[in-house]
């Protein structure tokens, strides 16, 4: 069936329908599938992605979060104190929609790359340390040491990427490498 012959058009429409036809697919998808699918799931590359454990630190890369809403995600979802490593590419200026899940969570704020002022300016008053960084090494290094046993350094930038990488997945290598070299 092409979007065309649908009876009600418009993208809303075509969503609704898409939801309904996923709906009833689910209806008929037998328990044990569901089981058997989320039971062997793999978590995707620079996606939330565990690297190591040091010293009771927990390393994760989510350099895939080129959004702000991707950070928000990452953010939330830890359970433990947040040694957040931000930035990397140019910096978001609506910062402020993260301040609430930063206030909560996060512990300390490292600044990657030379863009790093808007992060500054948006969470100065929550009191927070507050690194600067050049390269990735540096960045890495910075949360283990400002980092305790259960804490997690989180890679979420929440930006595009810019001259320092080229891609979040050459970012994510790079911060699995440094991670490996500390």
């Amino acid at each position: 069936m092409t979007l065309e012959s649908l009876a009600l058009q418009g993208n809303a429409y075509a969503y609704d329908n898409l939801a309904a036809t996923v709906k009833n697919r689910i209806r008929e998808a037998r328990k044990a599938c569901f089981r058997e699918w989320f039971s062997d799931f793999s978590n995707t590359e620079h996606r939330l992605e565990f690297v190591s454990n040091i010293h009771g630190i927990e390393f994760i890369n989510d350099s895939m979060s080129v959004s702000l809403n991707g950070a928000w995600f990452a953010l939330e979802t830890m359970s433990k104190p947040i040694i957040w490593i931000a930035g990397g590419g140019s910096t978001n200026k609506e910062l402020e929609f993260l301040k609430n899940v930063v206030k909560k969570k996060v512990k300390a704020i490292i600044c990657l790359g030379p863009d790093n002022e808007t992060i500054h300016e948006s969470f100065s008053d929550l009191e927070l340390p507050i690194a600067d960084t050049y390269t990735m090494a540096e960045a890495v290094e910075a949360a283990y040491y400002l980092g305790h046993k259960g804490d997690v350094a989180l890679f979420s930038p929440g930006c595009k990427e810019d001259a320092i990488f080229m891609n979040h997945e050459e970012r994510g290598i790079a911060f699995r490498k440094a991670v490996k070299d500390l």
